[in-house]
């Protein structure tokens, strides 16, 4: 397969020579009711990188994400067939046997729009942290500030964290979010198209964001925009009728492709 002769930038996230396996996922398959959503799905999620899921839409990309904190359990009539396993400890997140509640414990979720909860900056964040049984008030306060921090909201919002959360603007509602989501020292966290709400200034502070948590946690993140995978992600899977067609070190699978499909797609062929 030769070149894609793309205006695309090439993400400058490094890939490891040796990667850790944060997850793996094996023959996965996923049914709206009759509806078969995702077909024998293989793939593994590398610890702290990100992983950026690409495709037209309706190829399946957001039902897998959404796998993987187990979001399609709150709909009736859905099932999964095979393994999503989650290290270090080998545990079959969408195995019948498991609970979905300590599965959102361990991995948080961004949505595409931001979706504050009406109470204070500060509470939004301390809400995860409350739930799970946090009540000193050092506590709370420290791991706050650490996760506005992560955000890189803090010194925007430092004197203000009585304020609403939903008097900001909507970028920083969106770290807000994701402040949020990191509160509670998730082991990996999914972005559902996280900008596609956002102007472009606010665009390019949360691609930023995501590229500077990928140190410290697992990413996987939906975008329908190539530009913003090349951008952020150090791996690229490309997903097509809910089969995943092509999946590596995204600057490989943007300059040479191994499948035809991922070609087309990429060179605007089709989608």
């Amino acid at each position: 397969m030769s070149a894609v002769a793309t205006s695309v930038p090439i993400a400058t996230q490094s890939v490891n020579a040796d990667p850790k396996v944060k997850s793996r996922i094996r023959g996965l398959n996923f049914f709206y009711g009759h509806l078969q959503a995702l077909k024998n799905i293989d793939m593994d999620i590398y610890e702290h990188a990100v992983t950026a899921l690409i495709g037209p839409s309706g190829c399946g990309k957001s039902t897998l994400l959404r796998c993987f904190n187990r979001m399609h359990d709150l709909k009736p009539d859905t099932r999964y067939e095979g393994e999503i396993r989650l290290y270090p400890d080998d545990v079959n997140i969408v195995s019948s046997d498991i609970d979905p509640i300590e599965v959102r414990m361990r991995i948080s979720m961004v949505f595409q729009k931001p979706n504050p909860f009406p109470k204070s900056i500060y509470e939004n964040v301390a809400y995860g942290l409350r739930v799970r049984g946090v009540k000193a008030r050092s506590e709370l306060d420290g791991r706050v500030e650490a996760a506005l921090r992560g955000a890189a909201l803090w010194d925007e919002v430092k004197d203000r964290l009585e304020e609403p959360g939903t008097a900001l603007s909507g970028g920083q509602q969106q770290r807000l979010c994701i402040a949020r989501a990191l509160a509670t020292d998730p082991e990996i966290v999914l972005f559902d198209e996280p900008t596609s709400a956002l102007d472009p200034i606010a665009t390019a502070s949360i691609e930023d964001l995501i590229i500077s948590m990928a140190g410290s946690v697992t990413i996987l993140i939906v975008t329908h925009n190539m530009q913003q995978a090349a951008r952020v992600s150090s791996y690229t899977a490309f997903m097509y009728l809910g089969e995943l067609v092509e999946y590596g070190p995204t600057t490989e699978l943007f300059t040479r492709p191994r499948q035809q499909r991922t070609s087309d797609y990429l060179t605007g062929r089709f989608g």
